[in-house]
């Protein structure tokens, strides 16, 4: 499946955890950063990125704590484009949303602005 149908197909299917973290952070409602959800990047697509700040948000389930080398391999890919990632466990931003965004906001703030 090519990366922008599986990109769509995962925009439609969010969990309630990306669904509330998107309603949160659309609309340059964080700061005025401009965020985008399911971004192909390379052979990967990242579930949140802030291009003006090269910043990428993951929100992991449980599946991710089984797949701990695959999200290396991701996370080292990504890096070496250029990126910095956050990572989220779905319970944070279900449990403490004020915490995952103020998390965000201070790496956001360490960012360079890219134009």
């Amino acid at each position: 499946m090519q990366a922008s149908t599986r990109a769509k197909e995962l925009r439609r299917n969010q969990t309630e955890a990306a669904k509330a973290f998107w309603y949160r952070v659309r609309n340059r409602s964080l700061g005025g950063w401009k965020f985008r959800r399911q971004v192909p990047i390379g052979a990967y697509i990242a579930d949140f990125v802030c291009m003006a700040a090269r910043l990428i948000v993951e929100i992991d389930g449980g599946q991710h704590a089984e797949r701990k080398l695959h999200d290396q391999e991701h996370e080292c890919f990504l890096r070496d484009e250029g990126y910095t990632v956050v990572r989220f466990w779905n319970n944070d931003v279900l449990g403490n949303m004020d915490g995952v965004l103020s998390t965000l906001s201070m790496a956001l703030s360490r960012a360079d602005r890219v134009p």
